[in-house]
């Protein structure tokens, strides 16, 4: 008898549902939110009975029984720090998120307060996985060079982790047992070097690393200090332009990669922009290498911008030296939330308490 799975995504403007039997997906929807509605709440946790409504709305004319599920599993958000793994999406986490105890007041937070309403409506397990805050930093690695800025760990990690173990997987390996790189390359880049299953460095993406499609990455620090005290920008604009309108859409007022693509074949500037953002993803690759003290097992790129050959060709050019390179393209989302509420449902993995892990570090 498979397991069935009902798996919650929330994000800016839509909320993604999918429906799993063991390891497949039998139905998946997308649903866009008005924005004036979603705008007429003042914080992210308003939003939880709107979208509630929204995806009941869909399960009535789905055909699908939650009643039947026999988990509910949904996105991990910003919240404080926590090691990786599956959490019972239980009280404390909804406790802290309504409390504003978390990092950021961002869609994904709002993803263990629905499967934990939906839990207790149908007397069924509600987890969440890996989330963006998960902290697994060596102490090195807080340390960013000026005492009252502690670098962050706020990344990818759903995707990532995934990945890690699908790679493994598919050389007979457990994620555990290996060491690798994983670049995400999305709207934003995290880069981390992965030892032994911990997640022990990134690059948060919006304070570092590579350019990406949106964010600038990493910047020259004096001049980003004159550029903060020119008047030309207050506080919310400078954090607007190099977290959304940095990177691609600074140089070439787009970050639709296909068509940053398309425009290299006549726009020099264009290719130079492209090249200059795969050389610098080569370069935090080779840092992280460096972390692991050479000693690499895979490289492995993921990410909607893993879909792109020409970029990934060009990176393997700067990278094959280090380690064998695996792809694994998009952003497997669903699929990593769902696997993780089986590999509970199994007894594969133990799921760990919000309240034992959380490390309320600003």
């Amino acid at each position: 008898m498979a397991f069935k799975i009902f798996v919650v995504n929330p994000g800016g403007g839509t909320t993604k549902l999918a429906y799993f039997e063991d390891e497949t997906r039998v139905l998946k929807e997308e649903i866009e939110h008005d924005p004036a509605e979603l705008n007429a709440q003042e914080g992210i946790s308003e939003q939880l009975s709107f979208r509630m409504r929204e995806i009941k709305k869909f399960v009535e004319n789905s055909g699908i029984e939650l009643s039947e599920m026999d988990a509910f599993v949904g996105r991990g958000g910003a919240f404080y720090p926590l090691v990786g793994g599956v959490y019972f999406a239980d009280d404390d986490v909804v406790k802290d998120v309504l409390e504003g105890k978390v990092q950021a007041d961002h869609p994904s937070n709002l993803g263990a307060l629905i499967v934990n309403a939906l839990g207790k409506e149908y007397g069924k397990p509600a987890f969440f996985a890996d989330p963006v805050s998960v902290d697994e930093f060596d102490e090195v690695s807080r340390l960013s060079g000026l005492k009252e800025l502690e670098r962050k760990s706020l990344a990818h990690t759903l995707n990532t982790k995934y990945v890690a173990r699908k790679v493994a997987e598919k050389y007979g390996k457990k994620y555990e047992e290996l060491n690798m790189v994983v670049a995400h390359l999305g709207t934003g880049i995290s880069i981390s070097p992965h030892r032994k299953g911990k997640m022990f460095d990134v690059n948060n993406a919006n304070d570092g690393g590579p350019f990406s499609p949106q964010r600038t990455g990493s910047l020259p620090t004096t001049g980003l200090i004159k550029l903060c005290f020119s008047s030309m920008y207050d506080e919310k604009e400078m954090i607007k332009k190099v977290t959304k309108n940095g990177g691609l859409m600074s140089y070439l007022g787009t970050q639709d990669l296909k068509e940053v693509i398309r425009r290299m074949e006549n726009d020099d500037y264009a290719k130079l922009v492209f090249d200059a953002m795969v050389y610098q993803i080569a370069k935090e690759i080779g840092a992280m290498s460096a972390a692991l003290k050479g000693k690499v097992d895979f490289i492995v790129i993921t990410g909607g911008m893993a879909r792109a050959e020409v970029l990934v060709k060009k990176l393997r050019e700067y990278i094959e030296w280090i380690a064998p390179v695996e792809v694994v393209p998009g952003e497997n989302e669903m699929e990593a939330l769902a696997f993780s509420a089986l590999r509970v449902l199994r007894g594969e993995e133990k799921p760990k308490r919000y309240r034992d892990y959380v490390k309320y570090r600003r």
